[in-house]
């Protein structure tokens, strides 16, 4: 008797703990059917400081607070462009997920502020104190979209938010080998809202990871 409490606390335990790791990242859910794609309405007049832009209005509303902050931005900067920057985002996106799941970070260091590598690092080391290992497939990203955007004049400090629906496959083995949380046939979807900075004008062109949420 006493050896099953004993097992029903460890497991608990480690539950707990996995649900701790997964808030690093964001949330993941079953499996969903295929969104249907709606065709995008723009206004007639799309005027944003004196022209339309399409590479702005392509992914935020004519007008809104993130409009406004990007045609900001790419008054700071005029070589940036968000069509690029949304797929160099991407990129980063599975490589930062995945150096995590991995529990590889310092590869990716230099694209994470220090209290996000610093949150990563406390993470993996209660997971490997726990023994346990994550299993990760990544299958795709189905969705990459502005959430918020801000410019700083006074810092010319450009934040970015976007939010990433990626599907996978995962699963967690505890010491012993026994699955202990997730599927391996089950497909997930992550949902994640990522925050990007970097100061315009400056001579490093990266943008950093500087907060994750969901």
């Amino acid at each position: 008797m006493n050896a099953m409490i004993q097992l029903l606390v460890l497991a608990a335990i480690a539950l707990f703990l996995i649900f701790k790791l997964r808030s690093v990242l964001g949330t993941r859910e079953g499996f969903e059917k295929p969104l249907v794609d709606q065709p995008k309405q723009k206004p007639v007049f799309d005027v944003i400081d004196g022209g339309p832009d399409n590479d702005i209005l392509d992914h935020v509303p004519a007008g809104s607070d993130a409009a406004l902050a990007l045609s900001r931005i790419k008054g700071a900067e005029p070589d940036f462009a968000l069509t690029p920057f949304l797929q160099g985002a991407r990129a980063a996106y599975e490589m930062i997920f995945m150096a995590y799941e991995d529990g590889k970070v310092e590869p990716i260091k230099a694209f994470l502020a220090d209290d996000v590598y610093q949150s990563f690092e406390e993470a993996l080391t209660e997971r490997n104190a726990q023994s346990l290992t994550i299993n990760t497939t990544f299958l795709g990203i189905r969705e990459v979209t502005v959430q918020e955007a801000q410019f700083d004049t006074s810092t010319r400090e450009a934040e970015i938010t976007v939010r990433f629906v990626a599907e996978l496959k995962s699963f967690v083995r505890n010491a012993q080998g026994d699955i202990v949380d997730g599927s391996e046939t089950e497909v997930k979807r992550q949902r994640d809202a990522w925050t990007f900075a970097r100061t315009t004008g400056s001579d490093d062109p990266n943008w950093l990871l500087v907060a994750t949420g969901d």
